[in-house]
């Protein structure tokens, strides 16, 4: 699982090929400036800019300093003027938008006065910030070595504070989803760097004290992190300053409790039972430092082996010693981003070593008791990097069940976790699913098995199979009842139940559907799944999208590889009236996961969101690939229908109409207003429009038949909440 050893390698690895700080070269991973920089840039916090003689060269404009902070940020790359010009100005026609971007890039170079013609080198299709001649606070705290003035890593986080470009929010909402995705990237980042910090060994009392003051940082940073505050407790106890390991126990679970709603974990609530039990005895008894000293890093839990197992070889290279480096640090960053995943478990590539002939034993995979395994290679020309990886089910025979190939400059190496690594990542998961939930892949398939041979069933959408897959969660429940992953999908199940109109007491179902996420969350507050299923919760039933948005942004934190999430928050942003910004992270899922294994009910998101836009052409066209995939799922005709009635294509819509009201009878327009949640009354009246111009029935009725023949009738009384349509 993933620990502090792994991240620590594969940053130490990464470093000697990957340069991150100011004026990178390629040439056997040097790295140089001449003299001092020209400006030292300040983007965490407020944003400041200065000569190396003290000059502001800030521009004024909120803008130009946009422009600067991007340009900052991607590290001396060049950058298309069309792109963040359109990001800049989203909302104005493109010969506008170029035209104000030119304004604003000159307003930038007036404020650098003489040194523009160094710092800002631009042409007709792109322009870039010269970095080499540059300090810049974030990529300087983001370096393999940090050399400002001996500072060390954490001395830097203590003075150069504050967000990513904390004043610029609000410019447009392009450029807010572009400042989310970097202000989490590096905030992963030098959270993984700190924690690297903290594992170095503590000899002595000085050690333990630079250790303290180590981790304090990183909890100043993310006061929810329970790993850091695990650490402290545990050197301060070594200390001899218990009362002291108490109060920070005590701030981790407020911290927890106010921006989680969640209670420590075990492993944090046993060390601070351990830490009392010393803390009663008479003051000159010592406790033994193991009461305390489980090793400073994040312990994981201890796996129940009914869950698969998936091991990750060392990469091959085929060049240098540099490449090698590359191959390996490539490993272990893919095999650091599957333990993010909670339903298998991960062993790392240092525990599975090739022999000299670049075979793996036989007899390794069997003593680990593996039942998959990663295997990748890189070649290259020190120009350019291909990079192969394939999946094995190894549980009888080596058998592939998945392979890509990537390709990279050299130029683009900085890029090799979103490019690469990620997509990996993203790619395995849905694979693994898709094997897990075969009927016949396992005889005794344990608590997580049959979760895994839920999933299929219910994404059929079809009630008998549904029903099925109900079963096995409550099977799952009942042999393993304090697993947040089964409450969460057992949370899933009820809310999708209830939208599909099967539910006998909808607002039952949808209580412990409720009830169920929350537990979950509670649970395992590092449980992506988990947090963005609660998100979708808070969301689409009790319509509180601030919540929901803060959920499912503290999932893409944890796993920013789970494209099941990207897809469930962006129908949280159609509700909110942001169907850009869902058609945005609809993209991300679909670059994580371009073979989808039950692609009809992620489609779905695309219709809602085109249709939100005005785009009905498009919102019909994945509406009709969701309905003729998954004819049974009820909420695929709704947008369906009503982008063909904005169309005027009343004659095609009458056959979706009927289909629809064969599965719910009693859906109106009336009933459809009142429970769907819309954050904008307009975005309401919009999508009502269109069910309106294609034929929908307005208000309730009788002598409509369910598919079983039976007569349904149903009459709301005042204030009573009907069933609920799921997204």
């Amino acid at each position: 699982m993933n620990s502090f050893p792994s991240k620590k390698l594969a940053a130490k690895e990464r470093s000697k090929v990957i340069k991150l700080d100011l004026g990178r070269t390629h040439e056997a991973g040097q790295e140089h400036i001449s003299g001092r920089p020209l400006v030292r840039i300040h983007i965490l916090g407020s944003m400041r800019a200065t000569t190396y003689l003290g000059e502001d060269v800030l521009p004024r404009g909120k803008k130009a300093r946009a422009i600067l902070g991007y340009l900052a940020i991607a590290a001396g790359e060049r950058v298309s003027r069309a792109r963040l010009g359109a990001m800049l100005w989203d909302r104005t026609p493109d010969a506008q938008a170029r035209s104000s971007f030119r304004q604003a890039l000159h307003e930038l170079s007036s404020a650098m006065g003489s040194l523009a013609n160094e710092l800002i080198l631009a042409d007709r299709e792109s322009v870039k910030l010269n970095t080499n001649l540059c300090w810049i606070d974030a990529t300087a705290m983001l370096a393999p070595e940090t050399t400002s003035g001996g500072s060390s890593r954490s001395e830097l986080s203590a003075l150069c504070t504050g967000e990513l470009l904390e004043e610029l929010d609000g410019i447009t909402s392009s450029f807010d989803q572009w400042l989310l995705g970097e202000r989490t990237r590096f905030a992963h980042q030098l959270s993984d760097l700190l924690e690297d910090e903290l594992n170095q060994p503590t000899r002595s009392k000085a050690d333990l004290k630079q250790q303290v003051s180590n981790v304090r940082r990183l909890i100043a940073f993310d006061p929810t992190h329970e790993g850091a505050s695990r650490i402290l407790m545990r050197a301060l106890a070594k200390m001899g300053e218990r009362a002291q390991a108490l109060r920070e126990y005590e701030r981790c679970r407020k911290a927890l409790k106010r921006a989680l709603d969640v209670e420590p974990s075990g492993e944090t609530r046993a060390l601070a039972d351990a830490i009392r039990t010393f803390s009663g005895q008479e003051s000159h008894t010592s406790p033994p430092v193991e009461a305390f000293d489980s090793g400073s890093r994040v312990q994981p839990p201890l796996s129940h082996r009914r869950r698969p197992r998936l091991g990750v070889l060392p990469f091959l290279a085929t060049r240098a010693r540099d490449d090698q480096n590359l191959a390996l640090s490539l490993s272990q960053e893919i095999a650091a981003g599957l333990a993010r995943f909670r339903w298998f478990d991960v062993i790392a590539p240092a525990s599975l070593v090739r022999r000299p002939s670049a075979h793996v034993s036989e007899d390794l995979l069997k003593r680990k008791d593996l039942d998959y395994v990663v295997d990748g290679a890189l070649s290259g020309n020190g120009k350019r990097f291909q990079i192969s990886v394939r999946l094995l089910d190894v549980t009888q025979f080596a058998c592939p069940v998945w392979s890509d190939r990537f390709e990279l400059t050299i130029d683009e190496l900085h890029q090799l976790d979103e490019r690469v690594t990620a997509r990996i990542v993203g790619r395995i998961d849905p694979v693994i699913l898709f094997i897990e939930g075969q009927p016949t892949r396992r005889k005794n398939p344990g608590a997580t098995g049959l979760l895994l041979r839920a999933m299929p069933l219910m994404y059929t959408m079809e009630r008998e199979k549904y029903e099925q897959a109900g079963k096995l969660i409550n099977r799952a429940l009942k042999l393993d009842p304090d697993n947040a992953m089964i409450l969460a999908w057992a949370a899933h199940w009820q809310v999708y139940h209830v939208g599909q109109g099967w539910a006998r007491d909808p607002a039952q179902a949808l209580a412990v559907a409720q009830r169920y996420a929350l537990d979950a969350v509670k649970l395992d507050p590092e449980n992506a799944e988990a947090l963005g299923i609660y998100g979708h919760v808070c969301s689409f039933l009790q319509k509180d999208f601030d919540s929901a948005l803060h959920y499912f942004e503290r999932a893409l934190r944890v796993n920013p590889n789970l494209a099941f999430v990207w897809a469930l928050s962006a129908l949280t942003y159609s509700y909110v009236g942001q169907p850009e910004i869902a058609l945005q992270r609809l993209e991300r899922h679909r670059d994580l996961t371009p073979i989808e294994p039950y692609p009809a009910l992620f489609d779905n998101p695309y219709a809602i969101a085109y249709l939100i836009k005005r785009d009905y052409e498009q919102a019909a066209a994945y509406g009709r690939r969701v309905t003729k995939a998954r004819p049974e799922f009820v909420n695929g005709y709704k947008p369906l229908i009503a982008a063909l009635g904005h169309l005027g294509r009343r004659e095609e819509a009458k056959l979706h109409v009927d289909k629809l009201l064969s599965l719910e009878p009693t859906f109106t327009i009336q009933r459809f207003g009142q429970v769907y949640p819309f954050k904008f009354a307009s975005d309401r009246d919009h999508y009502m429009m269109g069910l309106r111009l294609a034929g929908v029935p307005e208000a309730c009725s009788v002598g409509r038949t369910k598919p079983d023949g039976a007569l349904r009738l149903q009459v709301l009384a005042p204030g009573e909440a009907p069933a609920h349509p799921i997204a």
